[in-house]
């Protein structure tokens, strides 16, 4: 299985400028890379960055400049066999759930985000592409079905899980296990109850 995990190495995570000044989310972003491509390896597949400009890391790097949804497609349209495509920023990922994505039977199997993204999937179908735009999982369940391919959904937290907020630290600082929750700690970030809530807080 060809895996693949797209990252966009020019001004990441600008969701997160509240929070992180612009090297920060550079450094951020690039610990939660090698955390995925950490969690895929451990699983026993070797993978490959899809990145817009060249970047230093221990994997093969494809240097696309185009936007995800034509990268992506390009991929799918000139690799034979089975694909995989990991999004970059799921910093609490494990081998195990990442497992339970590869291992799905299904000519097509998605890993939903949170609000209506796809986070990851296999393709096993020649007709399957992508279309990242709006709520993709659900252009990616149509996609699916008009070309015919037999479709299975991973049900994942740690899968649905993209850091994006700052909300999303919560989830890297309470499940996170690599050089995401680390980062964030060295940040000097922790979690604050509040009025029954959790939040981070950065004194």
């Amino acid at each position: 299985m060809r895996v693949v995990v797209p990252f966009a190495a020019e001004a990441p995570k600008t969701r997160l400028e509240s929070v992180l000044d612009a090297e920060e989310r550079d450094a951020f972003a690039e610990a939660m890379l090698e955390d995925v491509l950490d969690a895929v390896r451990r699983t026993g597949q070797e993978t490959e960055v899809l990145a817009t400009s060249a970047i230093d890391v221990d994997a093969p790097v494809t240097v696309d400049e185009r936007p995800l949804t034509p990268a992506v497609n390009a991929v799918l349209a000139e690799t034979d066999g089975p694909v995989a495509v990991v999004v970059a920023d799921l910093a609490i990922a494990t081998p195990e759930a990442l497992a339970c994505l590869f291992d799905a039977e299904g000519d097509v199997v998605l890993a939903p985000g949170r609000a209506g993204g796809t986070n990851a999937f296999v393709a096993r179908h020649p007709g399957f592409r992508v279309d990242y735009h709006g709520a993709s999982f659900l252009d990616h369940r149509r996609i699916a079905e008009s070309v015919g391919a037999d479709l299975t959904v991973v049900d994942s937290h740690r899968l649905a899980t993209d850091v994006d907020t700052r909300e999303d630290l919560v989830e890297v600082l309470l499940h996170g296990e690599g050089r995401s929750q680390q980062w964030l700690e060295d940040a000097g970030f922790e979690l604050a109850v509040e009025g029954g809530r959790v939040d981070v807080t950065r004194p």
